[in-house]
């Protein structure tokens, strides 16, 4: 692991995202616990079970387009499945928490394949209101020919997501546990199995530790 100031982490994985198929839109994932959410340039954490790095891409947006690369944020949280699917099993079931959540089929509809190669280029923002359990009314909007994408949430690796540029933050066991309000403590195990199934640190393209937020930690491979 490499310290880096967060200001650098920013700078140089902005430069990475912009300089990534230069003539054509780019798939990002950004994936993290909540507790991610206080990474990079802000000590903001959300409350959102699914919100994951969310500020991070807040700050990528406005570096993206200083290097002339346009951006859009896309919240995993806009595209959770219907609280019937979700609560089948319970309201703080962990395992339906991993994989049952999250619209993957919406997610790679919606967003994944219109952004992708030969896509239409217009994405929904957003599926489903968690909130009213309902459709979140959104309108489709058009991409820019070179825009980047930027996925926030948690899971979005290891699975039927189509990404160009995988980054993953990093939150050790224990930090999670002391940075997850209690109300959400229940998800912990969901987390531990994606971290052991999936092994997202072992093979993004960018891995961070993002345990103290103001002093992550580039994990570099040989």
């Amino acid at each position: 692991m490499r310290p880096i100031t967060p200001e650098l982490f920013v700078d140089g994985l902005a430069s990475r995202i912009a300089s990534a198929s230069p003539e054509g839109r780019i798939r990002v994932a950004l994936d993290g616990p909540p507790p991610a959410g206080a990474s990079p340039l802000s000590t903001a954490v959300s409350d959102n079970p699914l919100a994951g790095p969310g500020p991070l891409a807040s700050v990528l947006v406005d570096e993206l387009r200083l290097r002339g690369r346009p951006a859009r944020v896309v919240p995993a949280n806009g595209f959770l499945r219907a609280a019937s699917l979700r609560f089948e099993q319970g309201r703080t079931n962990p395992d339906a928490f991993y994989t049952d959540w999250l619209d993957e089929p919406g997610l790679r509809r919606e967003v994944l394949d219109p952004a992708g190669p030969g896509g239409t280029g217009r994405i929904l923002p957003s599926l489903w209101d968690p909130a009213t359990d309902r459709a979140s009314r959104a309108g489709y909007e058009p991409l820019e020919p070179t825009a980047a994408v930027l996925v926030t949430g948690g899971f979005l690796l290891g699975g039927a997501l189509a990404f160009d540029v995988t980054v993953h933050l990093v939150v050790s066991p224990g930090a999670l546990a002391r940075r997850t309000p209690a109300d959400w403590a229940w998800t912990l195990p969901a987390w531990r199995r994606y971290a052991d199934e999936v092994d997202p640190a072992g093979w993004a393209d960018v891995v961070v530790r993002a345990d103290d937020p103001l002093h992550p930690a580039l994990v570099e491979r040989e």
